[in-house]
């Protein structure tokens, strides 16, 4: 099985700070992370799309909703007292992926609390947790949501659509809302070298145009269904020296995160040098027999990377603070040996 990864827009203050844990939670416990921030540093000011976000004095206790805003506060050292369990690619149930699974361990602390959102945010968990701020730079919340968690602690909210922030404002927002504005322009300055260093080693992918197909139903193959560019998953492509093939582009116009065509019009689709899909072999097998769709050059050439969609690899095509280093190496190499010399 191929194996995949996927996702410095906020003006900020100059802020840092040490995050200090509670007394009677170890999972509140967070390794120093810079010069502690100063009162005089305080009050922080965030705008986002829900409004604007006043924190008054530094959090000492931070907790965080939806998916991997408690990222941030991991790779900056700092334990949250709570966060979402992980409920898709958590290969050994225990509600926590690897790559922060490894975090804490390397921080030597317990599991925080895990809020179970299968059914929606639990706001009495969150609220048992006793946080100072709550991070959701990356998140779906609805007026409604945010409304309910700010009578609870300061949120940090996205900045402007509901799951559409990319990994380094999620860095930068959340870092920010923790008055750790330094310390998140470092990571993401970090991560960044990381990935142009990976890719110089791949010179082949350069230019390159890659389309990230959704679920494909192989009963019927009569529309090309795939992630625009409003993504994170696929605007990762572009961090790896990608770029969007037209038809893709056209559909991101739309504002959606997602676009369809006709198989009768997979001409549209002659200039995509790369797939990247849920799926294995059998699935090429029955692309490449398609009348239609096997007219694409990614098909033909059989320049597809496959990820499993329910374990680890496959929820690491969405690119987080954490999840980013955890596969980078082996996803570039991947979408290399798909497009060959």
């Amino acid at each position: 099985m191929k194996r995949l990864l996927a996702a410095l827009s906020a003006g900020v203050l100059a802020l840092t700070l040490t995050a200090c844990s509670s007394d009677d939670n170890s999972a509140g416990e967070s390794a120093s992370s810079g010069a502690a921030a100063s009162e005089g540093d305080f009050p922080i000011e965030i705008e986002h799309a829900f409004g604007t976000t006043t924190i008054e004095s530094k959090p000492e206790r931070v907790a965080s909703v939806n998916w991997a805003n408690h990222e941030v506060p991991l790779a900056l050292g700092v334990v949250p007292v709570g966060m979402a369990a992980a409920n898709f690619g958590d290969d050994d149930g225990d509600g926590v992926l690897p790559w922060v699974d490894e975090k804490l361990d390397e921080l030597g602390a317990e599991t925080p609390v895990l809020f179970d959102e299968t059914d929606g945010i639990d706001f009495e968990a969150v609220a048992d947790t006793d946080p100072d701020v709550i991070l959701a730079a990356y998140s779906g919340l609805t007026q409604e949501d945010y409304d309910t968690l700010s009578e609870i602690a300061p949120v940090v909210a996205f900045p402007e659509a509901a799951w559409a922030t990319s990994w380094r404002d999620v860095i930068l927002y959340n870092s920010k809302g923790m008055g750790m504005e330094a310390e998140g322009e470092q990571l993401v300055a970090d991560l960044d070298s990381e990935i142009s260093d990976t890719v110089a080693e791949y010179p082949n992918l350069e230019g390159k145009a890659t389309m990230f197909v959704t679920h494909v139903d192989t009963t019927d193959l009569s529309t090309v269904n795939f992630y625009t560019a409003n993504d994170t998953r696929a605007a990762f492509f572009e961090d790896l020296g990608l770029t969007t093939p037209k038809a893709v582009e056209e559909a991101s116009a739309s504002g959606e995160f997602s676009g369809s065509v006709s198989a009768e019009q997979v001409d549209q689709f002659d200039d995509v040098d790369l797939i990247v899909t849920y799926g294995d072999q059998e699935l090429v097998d029955v692309l490449k027999a398609d009348p239609l769709l096997g007219q694409m050059p990614a098909i033909a050439n059989d320049s597809i990377v496959f990820l499993d969609g329910s374990g680890p690899m496959g929820t690491a095509a969405n690119p987080t603070p954490l999840s980013i280093s955890w596969v980078l190496d082996d996803y570039v190499k991947e979408l290399s040996e798909a497009v060959g010399e």
